[in-house]
């Protein structure tokens, strides 16, 4: 107990240099759990991918569509549960700025191949029976201030068409880190307005969502699906969804890539300024350590009195930025919401404050302790600074 009691008042002896290192240990530790978590969040749609799910598009490029027919001669594979389409509508809800993801899809089967989409069995019958239903994630309603009942305008961007939705349901994730910002409308009301302005644009698909009985076969689906159409006008790409999501990360590497490598020489820069920090303390109190071992203290007792001061500040300090990095992340979220639809803190990342908050610390006090540990006390007692 009296060992921890001089640890602690050797941390506050130096109150300013103390408090400023502590400053800059919290503010660097806070930046850490961000960007760990904006590294995660990156990867949200792969960790929350199912191995049931395989997703069906365009050989060439996503942006080319599928012929609807394609649809039949899928759902006649043995082995296919269920099997939906849908088409990214992009359209803009009164301003430009008001970005949300928009898919036409076909009807609640579709919603029924994401049981982590929670929906009432009352809103999914309103959905597959008015034309001009449409369904929205929660974080989306409170967003815009929806309720159901709501009328829904939206302007076309990419299909030369207006629509306007009634908001039958709002879906809420069925464990936290599901995506409650989508928003869902009828697909074969989009191909009427379609068949009317742009035929040739009518009767396709942008992608096919298919659940399989049996994930462990998803190899062989996707080689079974692909064969139905190969040498046709519009060859298919069939693949997990847990690779279809990876395509997507895999076009902004480079940018996890530099998140990944700020994260380290965050790290890396409070390792220098806390072992700036407690080489200096070292230097003045060498006399004292000094004194110590004059009394008998052994270099083991001296190494781990400045071994101690300089974990406790790290920790103090990691365990600070923690706490800030929950209001910290709030106002990240809300800058890049069109982006990062669900952006949370997870407990690991707080455990990995600790965890290097604890060996920055410790790392920072080796060299000085190791100096005062091994230093004569003739020497150390005549020191001077």
């Amino acid at each position: 107990m009296e060992f921890w009691k001089l640890i602690i008042r050797s941390v506050f002896r130096h109150r300013l240099r103390s408090f400023l290192t502590i400053l800059g240990v919290a503010a660097a530790m806070a930046a850490f759990c961000i960007l760990r978590t904006l590294v995660a969040a990156w990867y949200l749609g792969v960790d929350f991918a199912s191995a049931d799910r395989l997703v069906t598009r365009n050989k060439t490029s996503l942006i080319y569509m599928l012929p609807v027919a394609y649809e039949q001669r899928i759902r006649q594979i043995t082995g296919v549960k269920r099997v939906g389409r849908g088409i990214w509508y992009g359209g803009i809800y009164k301003d430009k700025k008001n970005f949300f993801a928009q898919y036409a899809i076909s009807g609640s089967e579709y919603l029924s191949i994401y049981p982590e989409f929670v929906l009432s069995d009352a809103e999914r019958k309103t959905f597959d029976t008015e034309r001009k239903a449409c369904i929205a994630g929660r974080k989306l309603a409170k967003r815009f201030g929806w309720k159901v009942g709501d009328v829904i305008p939206l302007k076309g961007a990419i299909f030369p068409v207006n629509v306007e939705l009634t908001l039958a349901g709002i879906y809420r994730g069925a464990t936290t880190g599901i995506d409650e910002t989508a928003f869902f409308f009828r697909w074969d009301y989009l191909n009427e307005l379609l068949k009317v302005s742009v035929s040739d644009r009518a009767d396709k698909a942008g992608w096919y969502v298919v659940q399989v009985a049996d994930p462990d076969r998803a190899a062989e689906y996707c080689e079974e699906i692909d064969a139905l159409f190969r040498n046709s006008l519009a060859e298919t790409l069939t693949e997990t969804e847990k690779a279809f999501q990876l395509g997507f990360v895999a076009m902004t590497d480079a940018i996890v890539a530099s998140i990944q490598v700020v994260s380290v020489m965050v790290i890396g820069i409070i390792l220098f300024v806390l072992a700036n920090t407690m080489a200096m303390t070292a230097r003045e109190r060498t006399s004292e350590y000094a004194v110590l071992k004059a009394l008998g203290f052994g270099p083991g007792f001296i190494f781990m009195l400045i071994a101690g001061e300089s974990v406790a500040l790290s920790m103090i300090g990691g365990t600070i930025g923690a706490l800030i990095s929950f209001p910290g992340a709030r106002i990240f979220q809300k800058q890049l919401e069109l982006y990062l639809p669900v952006f949370e803190i997870k407990p690991l990342v707080i455990v990995l404050i600790f965890v290097v908050s604890f060996l920055v610390g410790l790392a920072a006090a080796l060299p000085p302790a190791w100096r005062m540990a091994r230093i004569p006390i003739s020497e150390g007692l005549a020191h001077v600074g």
